[in-house]
């Protein structure tokens, strides 16, 4: 089956048909969607005939941005495929472009083969992209070909330590030989060619390629693109986003309750469950999306599935208030972008008093909740601001600051009671020097992973039992 074609609105405008040189070239590199063998990293969260038809929808968009660079200026596309054949190509994503094959042994080989075509042809700038970020639009294909006029390269890097673009005023096959193709070292290591050869580099903002779960959310800020492969929004739904890893003893707990309210979908990202998690979650009705350890891509995968108006992040071990629909809504109601409940901590003793004392106190002062007490957010707030960074830790810390310069962060009334293993374990001294000193560390400039090999270390010494909960620490 081909995938579906997208609306008539997001087709590409006409291309250029003409064959008279032309100085800018702008290279597509693309896949044909092939079921089973495109995008199969994500294929566990959308099974293979969405993963190939959200392959084709990715490329459709990038083929509507390049015509609209062209409509206007003298650019030449040409697609640069693999899989499948011209045929084939043109069928999906028209007739008006140049399809040729990709040539290599690997994406270096490929990426060099096709500047050096474009450069006997007669260009004289050369900006090669793929087909994976749909952040990326015509002012900045256009942005990347003005850099190029006074720098022998242009980067556009990708969060995920590759890029998205990489423009050229000369044909330098040196950039594209020993790269990690496929890791997070590839920008570092095209940098540093660069750097040795004395080029003249000018770096694009950052963009976000779609090639795991949690990527999908960048995918959710263009809806009418990616409709038919990820949910459209639903008025007066909510949906809660549980992140699990091994929670079979609290997931019914916190579940149960929940199936039953109307007008809720529960959506459970597992990072790997080796016990009864997934099960159980299934038993109760949730929406089950594998992800990657790791609770912000976890939160930013069960948020890409989320049909909710409202999105909820919940804890596998807290417990809603009864009427927390109401609470949000109410919350919601008024002039705040996001809010979050008051903390409850499940024990007692004074000391775990004091612990919800300062929470709440800073949640209210300084707009600064944390997971444990249920962040809830409109959705289409949550996909313009891009999630929760795919960080180890401290990733509700740092959605919570960007929240803050948007709007005001409001603490409900109604209070969530969250369990207190975290305390009772390590103890609240411990507890919270450990969170404390994670959170000073981090306003040092120290990386999250660091900070989370770190934090792992020291709140695993002297504990019986190596609860392997998924959870980052909430420095309160």
């Amino acid at each position: 089956m081909l995938p579906p074609s997208l609306p008539n609105s997001e087709r590409q405008p006409p291309a250029k048909t003409d064959v008279t040189p032309c100085a800018d070239w702008l290279i597509v590199f693309a896949r044909f969607p092939e079921p089973g063998r495109t995008k199969t990293r994500l294929i566990p969260a959308l099974g293979p005939e969405r993963a190939a038809q959200l392959q084709a929808a990715l490329t459709r968009h990038t083929l509507a941005v390049a015509g609209h660079l062209c409509a206007d200026r003298s650019h030449r596309v040409e697609v640069r495929y693999t899989g499948g054949n011209v045929d084939q190509m043109s069928q999906l994503y028209g007739n008006e472009h140049d399809y040729v094959p990709q040539q290599g042994d690997d994406l270096g080989e490929r990426l060099n083969d096709a500047a050096a075509a474009a450069f006997r042809a007669g260009a004289k700038q050369v900006v090669l992209i793929g087909t994976d970020c749909p952040g990326l639009d015509a002012d900045r294909l256009h942005a990347a070909f003005q850099a190029l006029q006074r720098s022998d390269i242009v980067l556009g890097p990708a969060f995920d330590g590759g890029y998205y673009l990489i423009g050229l005023s000369g044909h330098h096959p040196a950039l594209f030989a020993g790269i990690d193709w496929g890791t997070e070292h590839v920008l570092r290591q095209t940098l540093a060619k660069i750097r040795a050869s004395r080029f003249r580099v000018h770096l694009l903002p950052m963009l976000a390629d779609v090639d795991h779960p949690e990527d999908l959310i960048e995918c959710r800020r263009f809806g009418n693109c990616f409709g038919e492969i990820l949910p459209d929004t639903r008025p007066d739904l909510l949906s809660i986003i549980v992140p699990t890893l091994n929670e079979e003893s609290t997931l019914a707990a916190t579940l149960g309750p929940l199936s039953r309210v109307p007008g809720v979908e529960l959506i459970v990202a597992d990072g790997g469950s080796t016990d009864a998690t997934v099960s159980i979650a299934r038993e109760l009705g949730a929406l089950v999306v594998p992800a990657r350890k790791g609770r912000g891509r976890q939160l930013n995968a069960g948020a890409a599935f989320a049909s909710g108006e409202t999105l909820l992040f919940l804890h596998a071990d807290s417990q809603l208030p009864p009427d927390f629909v109401g609470a949000i809504r109410s919350t919601l109601d008024q002039p705040h972008i996001a809010g979050a409940f008051r903390l409850r901590i499940g024990a007692s003793g004074w000391s775990l008093r004091c612990v919800e004392w300062a929470a709440n106190l800073r949640s209210r002062l300084w707009q600064m909740p944390y997971g444990d007490q249920g962040l809830f957010i409109p959705a289409e707030v949550f996909f313009a601001m891009g999630g929760y960074p795919n960080w180890p830790l401290m990733e509700d810390y740092e959605l919570c600051r960007r929240l803050r310069r948007r709007g005001r962060i409001a603490l409900a009334q109604e209070a969530i009671e969250t369990s207190a293993r975290r305390w009772t374990t390590l103890g609240v001294v411990r507890t919270t020097l450990i969170n404390q000193s994670t959170l000073l560390g981090f306003h040092l400039g120290i990386s999250p992973e660091r900070l989370a090999a770190w934090y792992s270390g020291w709140s695993r010494r002297g504990r019986p039992d190596k609860s392997s909960d998924g959870r980052s620490p909430e420095p309160e």
